[in-house]
């Protein structure tokens, strides 16, 4: 069983910075394309960015050239840079693995939250 963890979240102001990290246990990371959604009381859940394991990124165009999006697979770790935040940035971010092969197995975390006050 594979478990994903989330840190990194916390307050901030407008126009800062936050670095989340998705840690996974077990030695089979490098196996997993991992995504990072957010979930806001009253909006739908977005997917804000991913990565494959090839290291094919995507990017939300809601925050397109602020936040960033990498992965280390010998930490097991993907990692979400989050510049130049804005209110509406303010959410639960939660993680997310997918086994690359099949059958497609997903994995989740608890989630962690970022409040971004103006």
């Amino acid at each position: 069983q594979v478990q994903l963890v989330e840190s990194g979240g916390g307050s901030v102001q407008s126009g800062e910075s936050l670095t989340l990290s998705c840690v996974a246990s077990g030695n089979i990371f490098r196996h997993f394309n991992i995504d990072w959604s957010r979930a806001a009381p009253g909006k739908q859940r977005e997917l804000v960015a991913s990565i494959s394991t090839s290291g094919v990124i995507n990017i939300a165009d809601s925050v397109k050239g602020r936040f960033t999006i990498s992965r280390d697979n010998a930490k097991s770790t993907v990692t979400l840079q989050m510049n130049s935040q804005r209110p509406e940035d303010t959410a639960v971010y939660l993680c997310h693995a997918r086994t690359s092969t099949l059958p497609a197995l997903d994995y989740f975390g608890r989630g962690t939250q970022v409040t971004v006050s103006s």
